[in-house]
Order: structure tokens, then sequence, then C-alpha cells
């Protein structure tokens, strides 16, 4: 353990160094040697945590197996733990990768690349096939130590093809997975891994609705246009109607809130829960109360539910299809996201005391619903043309205004 410590107290001491001093070489030097650094770290802890794994050593701190430990004592992500796990076994296995790993050649990433010809489908369908394993696993460590992460992807799923090319097409549905995790604050991260068809149908899907979405002055990323395209896409599947009962009640997003913080227009924050127990804004609360359901449920001293009004709906659909046919689109300006999309906004909130009429409302896409809930308004002149304002007062004009 001395020349671990050793170790660990020079990169410690790195933190001291003045990268400012540094040209832009030398920074290139660095981040090189630090990936490589960087990659024997990963590979070292995989190899321990393989042999801690075999030697069943989490039982010495009371636990059942490494998944945990690493959980807990090393503070691990699942997805992190899980690749952990693979690349161990991937360095057992294959005495090629494991000395490029241990030279810190190649990343975690690409062993995990690495680790689909071991899997023990290809490694049966290998020996049938009479392949020279260690002959084909020099050959795509060389494709990792000296070509991109994409290459080697490419490389991998060639021969894996190639082990069995006239065999039973493979069913699409067993490699897809999907994974959600919800943090304390209530959002959400994850990762997905789908077929070439699944992902082309997702992909496809969410271009159409980004590229429908933007609209004149559009600062978002790539990855925000995304986003936004999926929730888009599970607001519309909601707003159908046609996805499948839970427990007798169609799937919908349930928000609690108070009367007293739903008639406050400050916003509030952690002041409603979702179904799914995430804090929200009461702001955030008072938007989805603009075009949903509502009922009245009284709630006692103990928290327990005493009465339950009737649910009904805050935009009747005849009232909805009437600023369909008024507005056609979200009326913020720059914004063409079509009727489909939008909901039907209070300009003066119901709780407020705005009427649920067509003159108080507008139609507006989810992404500028939040912003009209956030400073941003929308007001409608007597000639029926929609303004739209920041929230400092000035107007969001399209096109260039001519002084006269």
């Amino acid at each position: 353990m001395g020349e671990l410590a050793s170790a660990i107290d020079a990169l410690g001491a790195l933190a001291a160094d003045d990268l400012f001093d540094c040209s832009d070489g030398d920074l290139l030097d660095r981040t090189r040697a630090l990936t490589r650094a960087r990659n024997m770290v990963d590979a070292e802890l995989a190899r321990t945590v393989r042999r801690a794994e075999c030697a069943q050593a989490s039982e010495h701190d009371g636990l059942k197996s490494m998944r945990p430990w690493l959980r807990t004592h090393a503070r691990q992500s699942g997805p992190a733990i899980t690749g952990l796990i693979k690349a161990g076994r991937v360095q057992e296995h294959l005495p090629a990768v494991a000395a490029a790993c241990a030279a810190g050649q190649i990343t975690a990433d690409q062993v995990e690349v690495l680790a689909e010809i071991c899997t023990s489908t290809a490694l049966d369908e290998a020996a049938a096939a009479g392949v020279d394993l260690p002959a084909i696993e020099a050959a795509l460590v060389a494709v990792a130590v000296e070509a991109p992460y994409r290459d080697l992807q490419k490389a991998v799923g060639a021969y894996l093809a190639a082990l069995d090319p006239d065999g039973p097409e493979p069913d699409p549905t067993e490699g897809r997975s999907l994974s959600l995790v919800q943090h304390p604050d209530g959002a959400f991260t994850g990762g997905f891994t789908l077929d070439a068809v699944g992902g082309e149908k997702l992909a496809t899907a969410l271009e159409s609705i980004a590229a429908k979405s933007r609209c004149a002055g559009d600062i978002r990323t790539r990855a925000q246009m995304l986003g936004d395209a999926l929730v888009q896409l599970a607001d519309l599947h909601l707003a159908s109607g046609e996805l499948p009962v839970l427990r007798t009640v169609k799937p919908h997003v349930g928000v609690l809130v108070g009367i007293e913080d739903l008639l406050d227009p400050a916003d509030g924050p952690g002041a409603a829960t979702t179904g799914l127990g995430a804090a929200i804004s009461a702001a955030r609360a008072r938007m989805l109360a603009c075009d949903g359901n509502v009922t009245r449920i009284v709630i006692g001293p103990d928290s327990v539910p005493m009465d339950y009004g009737r649910t009904h709906r805050v935009v009747p659909p005849h009232l909805r299809r009437a600023v369909e046919l008024r507005d056609q689109c979200c009326v913020f300006t720059g914004c063409e996201a079509p009727a489909w999309w939008c909901d039907v906004h209070h300009v003066l909130h119901w709780a407020d005391g705005g009427e649920t009429c067509l003159e108080n409302s507008a139609l507006l896409c989810e992404r500028h619903h939040t912003k009209v809930h956030h400073g941003f308004w929308v007001e409608r002149d007597p000639d029926g043309r929609w303004h739209t304002y920041r929230p400092d007062g000035t107007e969001i004009v399209i096109g260039v205004r001519l002084l006269r």
C-alpha cells in the first residue's frame, strides 16, 4: 500500500500547479499524461474490484457483494458500478486487453466496447467457428490504441456480425433498455440503448419535433432542443388519451398544491408536490393548472384527506376548440408550434380571478408557456394581434422596424 499512497500523494500535489503559466503545448502534453494515468487507475481499480468480488471481500463490512459496497462506501452510481465490474471481468478473460489497460493505452469506455467479444454467446460462437480469439483480440486492441473510439465500435460490431452471418435474425427488443433516475430535487437523468431501427425511429420523431419547435431568436443548444422534443413527445401521447390505463385511471401528471400557494403570485419554491414525489414551485403548479383538471381536496391536521370535491376541466373541450380555431398556433412572438402542441393559457390566471373564456385564453407551447409564467407576458390588442413582452417591458418584434 506504500506505493499506492505515494501515487495518491503525487496526484494530489498536481493541484498546486499553476496552469496559467503553461503554454498550449504544455497543457496538451499534461492532458495526454493525465489521460494515461486515469486509464491506468481505472484498470487497476477494475482489477481490484474483480478480485474483491471473487474473494467476497465485501463480507468484511457486512455486505453481500461489491455492488452495494461500491454504492455506499465508494459512493459510486449504478452505471459506474456496472462498468467497473464488467471491466474487471474483461481483463480477466482478455489478457491483451488487460495489458493495454495496465499500460494506460485504452480507456474504460473502450474496455466496455471490447467486453462484447467475451460474452458467453460470442465465445460460444467463436469456438464453434474455430476463431483464433487471441489474434482477434490483438487486432482489436491495436484498433483501440491507434484509432478513434467510433472505429473500435465499428470493428467490434463487424467481428460480432461475422461470427454468425447466416444465423437467425436477432430480436431487436432484447437489447433495448432505458434507465431513469429521479434525484432529490425531482430532476431525472438516465440513459438508453436502442437497436439501429428503434434508434432511428426515436431520432426521427425527436428531430421532427425539434425542427418544428425552432423559432426566431432560438438560442437553445442541440441537446436542449432534443430534451424539449422528448418532453413534447410525451405530452402529445398523454394528451391523446390513448395510452394504456393505469389502475382504472388514465396516465396523467398529478400535482398537489395548497390553495394559498396557488393564489400567491410568488414563485413559492417547493410549494407543490408531483405524483412521483418531486417538489416543484407554486409558479410551476400554476402553469400546469392553466389547462388541466382540478380537484378540491380538504386535508386534515394529520395530513389525511378529509373531503374530495368533483374534478372539473379548467378549459372545457368546446373552449379549447374555439381558442385553437382563433390562434392556430403558439401566440408567443416568433413561435409557430402547432395548436396540438399547446396548452390553453389563462392570460389572467383563474386563481387570480381570471375568467375561463375565449377573451382570456391564449395558445402557448410548453416552452413559451413556461416563459410566460416566469416574467414574459402576452397581450391581444383589439384588432386581434398578439404581442409578446419581455420581463423588462420591452416588446419582442420580428424583423426590422423602420423609423419614420
